[in-house]
């Protein structure tokens, strides 16, 4: 009861400080500003929650205090089970109303017709919700989680509760109500009067559905080549991912540091800079084709411009997703079950097709699966190298903000993805339901890894070794346009657009930075360091809670996440200036708006990656834990934690990376004080200096690399203790709990 009492006596007094110590509305040079701190809390404008029901005329605002105060009361009725009923339904109730009246009212009044009729005219609006509304709500969300836990959900058990309760929350927040804000568009004129006509006419268009490339025709409709596109993507990155994985822990590759190196480097670019090297390699006027015309007397054509070129960029930028996913999956794999499987007489090539490519089903899964989405939502690649082909996230794009100017259309295009990407997390559910991999538990497990078959080990090593000449080839490219005047036509060496980019000169003993490029350099260093961290907590806590909970709605909660990622950046882009531009949360022109893009949009590889390692985790791990005295908090932090450490660095290196080198979604969500690198870059290319976007972002990628490292260091490596001592996993990592238990 202490510690109950304990944690909600903490949350009581967030809720009623956030009433009465916290403006209440967004501030608009930001909270963090202190710029109301003079003024507070005397003006309308930085009056904190209490005052704006007394003063100010907000009196629907009173029901804040009526939660807060059940709340308080529930605090001291002894009936576990009732004080635990009135915790959840006044949380609730908290978390509800501040949700409708925030939606309901607006800046100069009622924004529901139903609500004038109901209650009347009122005097005056509301702005934004700010630091206080915010606060309150959060509050709201852990009673009812408190609430629950009470009543026995989850086993009584709060952190867990509280844990969904949260994401859950988020997730509404962050991904369903901006989503939802853009459909709404889909069947609204521009006055935002209903309207099913749009819809209509967009869902029936031939351009969309053509099935014309079966019978002669000159090109099938848009959905269908998107979807061809992101299957071929999807099984090249996978299988591409999967020999990467192999040769970097199962050969004796001399260069796997190389290796791991190159397999980033890709991710960790523009995407539009890998589009211009293979131009620059494969265009009419491309190095290789004028070097084959000028042999052999091919006739340079535009074969690079479409589908292929598309695929051949995607499958360059989306195999090192694929190898972070899968490498920590192919470490995994038990070496005593493969040495099983030779004790039995099965040869090498055997037990890998039969033991240990079954046991990397998950990761195989999970990696084609987002390998499919990443091709569907990419942007920057289509647009480069597409042509004339476009798929339906370029075509949302110019929905938007071309000619067209139909909001309808792109929401229609947005609802087709979706179809697609849940048609392919159903089928991979179907693939792995009823099926247990469960490789790492707390027994001992000695041994190594068995080698490769010689027939797989050379196809391996076939695939590889010309990908990585590739990709070498596809960077020298990137880094020479750099040092040269004119990419492609003047290739005189010069320093000039690094110069002018990142110079730093001294000023009055001061450093200065007078590059053009520093200002959204340091913006995008801060906003993507900030984001990173949090992407990987919301992640691996989300897979933690599918994998090892069960709960009513787990399987729509997954499939929300993943919504989040399927749709293009474009289209998360304009929902969310659609949903944070105007009250209940007005947050555009923020960095915030960024970071919670950022979060949102890159948690669900975490989550794959999580539920991909944690599904090698097997179940009684957390029960010795649990029966050794721990909670769910310290088991997760001292047992599931250190042997998610691939899942966590993946992670942070997907997060981090993306939130650099987004293109689609930043565009429009970056304002003059908070310009981020990619937008920066956007622009000199629009500009024809391609010069200084080249410098631009190849002091990205050293930055990354570094930085990367640095997660890799602090992270560290999954230790399984295989070799030389047969040591159970559960003694490395719960000492604590037993010499506990004993004292």
């Amino acid at each position: 009861m202490d510690n109950r009492n304990r944690r909600l006596d903490i949350v009581l007094a967030l809720g009623i400080a956030a009433t009465i110590v916290l403006p209440w509305y967004r501030i608009e040079k930001g909270f963090f500003s202190f710029s109301w701190l003079p003024d507070f809390p005397r003006t309308d404008a930085v009056a904190p929650g209490i005052l704006q029901m007394t003063t100010h005329g907000r009196w629907w605002l009173l029901a804040v205090l009526f939660a807060l105060a059940v709340a308080l009361v529930a605090r001291f009725v002894a009936d576990p089970m009732r004080r635990g009923a009135i915790l959840a339904w006044a949380g609730g109730f908290g978390v509800l109303f501040l949700a409708l009246q925030g939606l309901a009212i607006g800046a100069t009044g009622w924004t529901w017709t139903i609500s004038e009729t109901l209650f009347g005219q009122i005097a005056d609006g509301q702005s934004s919700m700010g630091a206080g509304a915010v606060l309150a709500s959060i509050s709201f969300v852990l009673i009812f989680s408190f609430g629950l836990a009470e009543r026995g959900a989850m086993r009584g058990d709060a952190f867990v509760v509280s844990t969904i309760s949260m994401l859950v929350f988020l997730v509404a927040v962050f991904v369903f109500y901006p989503i939802g804000s853009m459909f709404i568009g889909a069947f609204q004129d521009f006055d935002g009067s209903a309207n099913f006509d749009g819809f209509s006419r967009n869902i029936a268009d031939s351009s969309i559905w053509s099935l014309d490339c079966l019978i002669g025709g000159a090109r099938c409709g848009i959905a269908w080549r998107t979807l061809f596109l992101a299957i071929l993507t999807a099984a090249g990155s996978t299988t591409l991912g999967l020999a990467f994985a192999l040769v970097a822990t199962r050969t004796r590759f001399p260069f796997k540091k190389g290796l791991r190196l190159l397999t980033v480097l890709p991710i960790i670019t523009p995407p539009f800079v890998i589009g211009l090297a293979l131009t620059l390699l494969f265009g009419r006027a491309g190095v290789v084709t004028q070097e084959l015309s000028s042999l052999f007397g091919v006739e340079p054509s535009r074969w690079l411009y479409g589908l292929t070129g598309i695929w051949i960029a995607q499958v360059l930028s989306f195999t090192p997703i694929s190898f972070l996913v899968l490498i920590g999956v192919v470490e995994g794999v038990s070496p005593s079950m493969e040495e099983a499987s030779q004790t039995l007489r099965a040869n090498r090539w055997r037990t890998f097709w039969r033991v240990s490519l079954p046991l990397m089903k998950p990761g195989l899964a999970n990696a084609f699966l987002i390998g499919f989405i990443e091709s569907m939502a990419d942007f920057g690649n289509p647009l480069v190298l597409g042509g004339s082909h476009g798929v339906l996230s370029t075509e949302i794009f110019f929905a938007v903000v071309g000619s067209q100017n139909d909001p309808s259309r792109a929401a229609v295009l947005a609802m087709i993805l979706l179809c697609f990407t849940l048609s392919a997390f159903l089928a991979q559910r179907v693939w792995l339901s009823g099926k247990n991999f469960a490789t790492v538990t707390g027994k001992g497990d000695s041994g190594s890894h068995i080698a490769l078959p010689r027939g797989l080990s050379i196809g391996v090593h076939a695939i590889v070794i010309p990908w990585m000449i590739f990709t070498l080839v596809v960077y020298g490219m990137i880094i020479f346009g750099g040092f040269v005047k004119t990419w492609g036509l003047d290739n005189t060496l010069t320093l000039a657009h690094y110069t002018k980019a990142f110079s730093v000169t001294m000023r009055d003993g001061s450093i200065a930075w007078t590059g053009v490029a520093w200002n959204s350099f340091w913006t995008t260093m801060e906003i993507a360091l900030i984001s990173a961290p949090l992407t990987a907590a919301v992640g691996l806590a989300t897979a933690y809670v599918i994998v090892r909970q069960k709960f009513a709605g787990r399987e729509l909660f997954e499939f929300a996440l993943m919504m989040s990622f399927a749709i293009p950046g474009t289209v998360i882009g304009i929902s969310y200036i659609m949903a944070f531009n105007l009250p209940p949360l007005e947050m555009t022109g923020t960095a915030l708006v960024l970071v919670a893009c950022f979060v949102f949009r890159n948690m669900p590889v975490g989550v794959r990656g999580g539920i991909a390692a944690m599904s090698q985790l097997d179940k009684s791990l957390d029960e010795a834990s649990m029966t050794l005295g721990a909670n769910s908090f310290r088991t997760i932090r001292k047992v599931i934690l250190p042997l998610l450490r691939p899942a966590i660095t993946a992670a942070l290196v997907y997060s981090f990376v993306r939130a650099i080198t987004s293109i689609s979604a930043v565009v429009f969500l970056v304002s003059a004080q908070y310009n981020m690198a990619t937008s920066y870059i956007v622009g000199l290319v629009e500009n024809g200096e391609y010069g200084v976007a080249i410098a631009y972002s190849s002091m990205l990628i050293v930055v990354m690399i570094g930085v990367i490292a640095g997660f890799q260091l602090i992270v560290g490596e999954r230790r399984l203790r295989r070799e030389n001592r047969v040591a159970g996993i559960a003694s490395q990592t719960i000492p604590a709990f037993s010499e506990e238990k004993a004292a």
